[in-house]
């Protein structure tokens, strides 16, 4: 059979042009001439949300059944990137059964602000969660011969102005936290394709930036893919095309097909880039065709399992108070909550799944334990709110438990705008008092995309779970950790701050006239909170267990490839449960801005009543190093690495010390550089130092000569550059000796 790679010579300028851009809204363009078929795409990330018809429109609503798996802010929460991998897999089956050849996702954008409209589709506010377990659903999606759409390509934070703002970043906080995650995917698990956002980075559109989709993207990080664009995100296809990126989606109706003719016919595009981005579509056909499968089916009841299982990983517990969970299957409980009999389970716009089946909470709880009550307490429009109080006070005053259900509406998450607050409705904060004062035996459940203010009533409630959207299974997952029969391992891979006045972003969020500021710069999540030491409700990688973890025998041995940790964990509870064990690298004494800690390894690890295990995290060398940015490389700067080793960034169990050899780190001096970075320099220093001796043993006098006698004063002039120095009167440097002391600093 022909590749539609062969093809490529025999296309004419047309076709080839055609080829970069969608027939429809999901499907790429055939060229029937030479046999090139077309091929679907369709909405991820966390099932497949397949248009059922001609798919000639969105259709949000209107999608073949598939199973709705927990959103990336349940999944992100795992920290489990083989059970994410399983999830891949699965997602990969139903694709193929539904002759889907790319499936749009994951989504691995850092969670900057907690407002973030899209945060429910996103892992974690680090870079090395959202990498590792965005590489396991790449990963065990492509290894079902399906595609996968890394998105969104890049610091797509906020949805406010999203089709123009411009996410200004200073260079070393986007490569660290913004990029890197996409880096470690890009780098270990090649997904077929990449989509670029719909914003600019600090100016230019990510969909025209070549040095973000060229030099960045290929270039650095090796990758062999293709780029295409978010719906929508083309502002100036030529000049895209030019930068890098591939497929325009959806379809034009061939206007933009013609301008890049037209941009060939007149020399302003060479139609070299033409064929290198008809290239890697054709390349794209050939592995959807390799990977096809009309005979493909899957096991709704199997995958309803695993979206169970993953969302009672999922769950946090966050606080549990006198142990008052796991409830005993003689428990009397109230459940209370409109949520509790009407699950929401995913966020809205375009990844929107229409579920094979949907579990609620009441039925599943009610399964568990048949003595169980229920009250909505709340509802949308015109119900009779104190009606729903009244009975909602009564059912918890009867019961040995309240369950109550709170969350988010569901009008208040979506693709396509940002949130305004962090709060509950009042409706639900008032129905908390009333149902704790009826019942101070009350264990909240939540349902959210992105973190909600608990402050101000958490302390009236003695166990709280944040069940996140749960997905199509989510009611039995909430059902089987109330009642045991899953022990809570889910670890919050977002911090949940006090109120959102004490976020990192709180003061350039969403910015204004097309443009939002990066001021926080690096830190970003837990290492804002931690570098001010600011109070947070629970702190990044929180999680509560129905056992307990004790932690030994830390040791920490640094090699060439980076740093050896291994720790021994032992489960002192009753219980079989997991550990989430986590390593947080400090630098001692750096010589550059850095949060107090960072998270740079992870293991999920489950253990037997009284067992112990020795876990092994390895973290490589350059997952250490810092961007420089006057030497545009990666450096890992020399000195003593603390690591510590614990369940939360903020309850570190045991540390140890060990010294890492720094790179050689050559900046280039120039008349500009300053005394400071002179001295710095391995020999800039002993040459400035030499001409200073030489000037002032050659006669040089005056006030200024002696300041460079003092080595007091020296400190004081570090910041001057060399140049400024020299154009002082008696300064013993003198303009002319400058080409030749740069000539010579830089030998």
């Amino acid at each position: 059979m022909t590749k539609a790679i062969d093809t490529l010579p025999s296309l004419t300028v047309e076709e080839k042009a055609s080829l970069t851009s969608g027939a429809s809204f999901w499907k790429t363009k055939p060229i029937e001439r030479v046999g090139v078929p077309d091929i679907m795409v369709t909405d991820g990330p966390h099932g497949v949300r397949k248009q059922r018809g001609t798919g000639d429109h969105v259709g949000l609503t209107d999608s073949v059944p598939a199973t709705c798996f927990p959103p990336a802010a349940a999944m992100g929460s795992t920290w489990d990137a083989e059970l994410l991998h399983r999830v891949g897999v699965a997602l990969g089956e139903e694709s193929k059964a539904e002759d889907v050849a790319v499936l749009l996702g994951p989504g691995i954008n850092i969670k900057r602000s907690p407002l973030g409209g899209r945060n429910f589709e996103y892992l974690s506010e680090d870079p090395l969660i959202s990498g590792v377990l965005g590489a396991a659903l790449v990963n065990g999606l492509q290894s079902q011969g399906v595609g996968t759409s890394l998105k969104h390509f890049a610091a797509n934070n906020q949805e406010t102005d999203r089709l123009r703002v411009s996410a200004d970043i200073d260079e070393r906080p986007l490569r660290e936290i913004y990029l890197r995650g996409f880096e470690r995917v890009v780098k270990t698990a090649q997904p077929w394709t990449v989509m670029c956002s719909y914003n600019k980075i600090n100016g230019t559109y990510t969909s025209e930036d070549p040095w973000l989709l060229t030099k960045v993207l290929r270039e650095e990080w090796g990758f062999d893919g293709l780029v295409v664009s978010d719906w929508g995100a083309v502002s100036n296809r030529v000049a895209g095309l030019a930068a890098g990126m591939d497929l325009e989606m959806p379809a034009s109706g061939g206007v933009t097909d013609a301008q890049i003719v037209a941009a060939i016919a007149d020399g302003t595009l060479a139609e070299s880039v033409l064929d290198t981005a008809a290239s890697r579509v054709l390349n794209l056909v050939d592995k959807a065709v390799a990977g096809a499968d009309a005979t493909a089916t899957y096991d709704q009841d199997a995958h309803h399992a695993l979206a169970r299982e993953v969302a009672g990983r999922s769950i946090v517990l966050l606080k549990n108070d006198g142990d008052i969970l796991p409830l005993g299957a003689s428990t009397k409980v109230a459940v209370i909550g409109e949520f509790g009999r009407t699950p929401r389970y995913q966020g809205a716009g375009s990844s929107l799944i229409n579920p094979t089946k949907l579990d609620n909470a009441l039925d599943e709880i009610r399964a568990a334990a048949g003595d169980v009550s229920f009250a909505a307490g709340y509802a949308t429009g015109d119900a009779d709110a104190t009606g729903l109080l009244e009975e909602a006070v009564a059912a918890a005053a009867a019961a040995d438990v309240a369950v109550l259900f709170l969350g988010l509406p569901g009008g208040d998450e979506s693709e396509g705008f940002d949130r305004t607050h962090i709060e509950l409705p009042a409706v639900q904060t008032d129905l908390l008092d009333a149902v704790v004062a009826a019942n101070p035996r009350t264990v909240v459940v939540l349902s959210n995309g992105s973190v909600v203010r608990v402050s101000g009533w958490d302390a009236k409630v003695p166990a709280i779970l944040e069940g996140w959207l749960l997905g199509q299974a989510g009611g039995g997952a909430i059902a089987d950790v109330l009642f045991g029969a899953v022990n809570p391992s889910g670890r919050l891979a977002e911090t949940i701050p006090v109120k959102l006045a004490d976020t990192p972003a709180y003061l350039d969020f969403p910015g204004e006239n097309s443009h939002v500021r990066y001021g926080e710069g690096l830190f970003v999540g837990y290492r804002y909170y931690d570098a001010r030491t600011v109070e947070v409700s629970y702190p990044f990688g929180h999680g509560l267990s129905y056992t307990s973890f004790g932690y030994a025998d830390l040791q920490v041995s640094a090699s060439d490839a980076g740093l050896s940790v291994s720790v021994e964990v032992t489960n002192t509870g009753a219980l079989a449960g997991r550990e989430v064990v986590q390593a947080y690298v400090s630098v001692n004494d750096s010589a550059v801005v850095r949060a107090p800690r960072e998270l740079r390894a992870f293991a999920n690890v489950s253990l037997a009543a009284g067992e112990s295990k020795r876990v092994q995290l390895d973290i490589p060398r350059e997952d250490l190093a810092y961007y420089n940015v006057p030497v545009s490389a990666w450096i890992v700067e020399g000195g003593d690495y603390t690591v510590q080793v614990g369940a939360s960034s903020r309850d570190l169990r045991a540390s140890a010390t060990v010294a890492v050899i720094g790179d050689v780190v050559t900046v280039t001096l120039s008349a500009n550089s300053t005394i400071g970075e002179w001295f710095a320099h391995p020999v800039g220093g002993a040459v400035l130092g030499q001409a200073f001796a030489a000037a002032q043993a050659n006669g040089g006098e005056g006030e200024l000569a002696a300041v460079f006698s003092d080595p007091s004063m020296m400190l004081m002039l570090a910041s001057m550059p060399l140049s400024r120095i020299a154009a002082f009167p008696g300064s013993p440097l003198t303009p002319d000796m400058l080409e030749s002391l740069v000539a010579a600093g830089n030998a």
